[in-house]
């Protein structure tokens, strides 16, 4: 009967669930979605964090600062079909240049309009093609620019009328408050950090530099972050990408780990993510690998209690040492111990 009772395996069937049940419930009660409790036991163990720039680690709100187009053009109708054009696209882009161009004309009438993915945006304007996007956008329709958009710092958005290239606005982003103690945090926790961004490599370098971030690489289209995510995971290396762009879905399928940015972040990769940051903050990054880690720890103490804590008992009942009583303890006792230890998760501040 001492044998019986003891062996009870109650402290491991309820206390290991209930540490990863802590586990998730402490990281929502600090905004982090974690899908399943299995993505605890991986992001605790996470070695890369690969990030998008736009949304990510900047605040995705951009401002237009400078408007160049060529003399031969008229300003405020090319700025208003470019509005209107942009009016399409839930891009932070697109939002920037609508702040800055106002109202939307009513009069310009859009044909065929067409998303071109990592490039822009393409539509049919008075019996015209338009293009509005990066200078990509201009490469692949064989459009000849007259500038080197690699010497310009800020974002560039380019525009072509007509086969004509027309003229380039800059817009700029600013950095989250909260990103470079995210960079510093994690670096402590041992983590290395890369930047994937379909941004110019100019701006996501700067950007990088600036933050501390290890390696960075821009001018990405959505297969070419797929590419460099695959390449670091040829290396045995457990990866977490973070992201909150639709281009980003693809790639934060393909990672241990995905992370979306849940305020800004679009609905398919908010899907497709196992992670979901509710407050766009990228501080709860490293926030939900300390949650993972303790999570781990606490379910390891519960184990390990439970086991050593029978099997001291089995030898001494063996021995005829141990009576009912001490049995009674290695059953119900652990696992209230093994519950309690579980709890103290919910505690703790992250």
């Amino acid at each position: 009967m001492v044998f019986l009772v003891i062996s009870c395996p109650c402290a491991l069937v309820i206390s290991i669930p209930l540490g990863y049940f802590g586990g998730i419930g402490s990281a929502s009660k600090n905004g982090i979605l974690f899908k399943g409790s299995n993505f605890l036991d991986i992001i605790a163990n996470i070695q890369n964090v690969v990030m998008d720039k736009t949304g990510t680690m900047t605040e995705g709100v951009f401002k237009v600062q400078e408007v160049i187009l060529k003399p031969e053009f008229n300003k405020d109708e090319i700025l208003q079909m470019v509005n209107a054009l942009e009016s399409q696209s839930t891009h932070p882009v697109a939002t920037a240049i609508h702040n800055y161009v106002g109202k939307i004309d009513s009069n310009i009438k859009l044909e065929n309009v067409e998303e071109i993915s990592g490039h822009g945006l393409k539509a049919i304007v008075n019996r015209k093609e338009l293009l509005v996007g990066n200078f990509k956008l201009m490469d692949k329709f064989s459009i000849k620019y007259d500038i080197d958009p690699t010497t310009i710092v800020y974002t560039l958005i380019a525009i072509s009328y007509d086969k004509k290239f027309v003229g380039y606005l800059t817009i700029a982003d600013s950095i989250k408050e909260d990103a470079q103690e995210t960079i510093d945090k994690l670096k402590t926790l041992g983590v290395k950090t890369t930047m994937l961004s379909g941004d110019k490599s100019t701006v996501v370098k700067f950007v990088a530099q600036k933050l501390g971030i290890t390696n960075a690489f821009g001018d990405l289209l959505p297969e070419d972050k797929v590419n460099k995510v695959k390449e670091i995971k040829a290396k045995n290396e457990t990866v977490c990408f973070v992201g909150d762009g639709v281009n980003d879905a693809p790639v934060v399928a393909l990672s241990n780990v995905g992370i979306a940015m849940g305020g800004l972040g679009s609905d398919a990769t908010i899907e497709t993510a196992d992670v979901v940051i509710q407050d766009d903050k990228p501080s709860k990054i490293p926030m939900a690998i300390n949650i993972g880690k303790q999570t781990k720890k606490i379910v390891w103490q519960n184990i390990t209690l439970a086991f050593v804590v029978k099997a001291i008992v089995l030898v001494l009942g063996a021995g005829g040492l141990a009576t009912m009583w001490e049995a009674v303890f290695a059953d119900v006792g652990v696992a209230l111990l093994a519950i309690l230890n579980a709890v103290r998760i919910q505690r703790m501040k992250f």
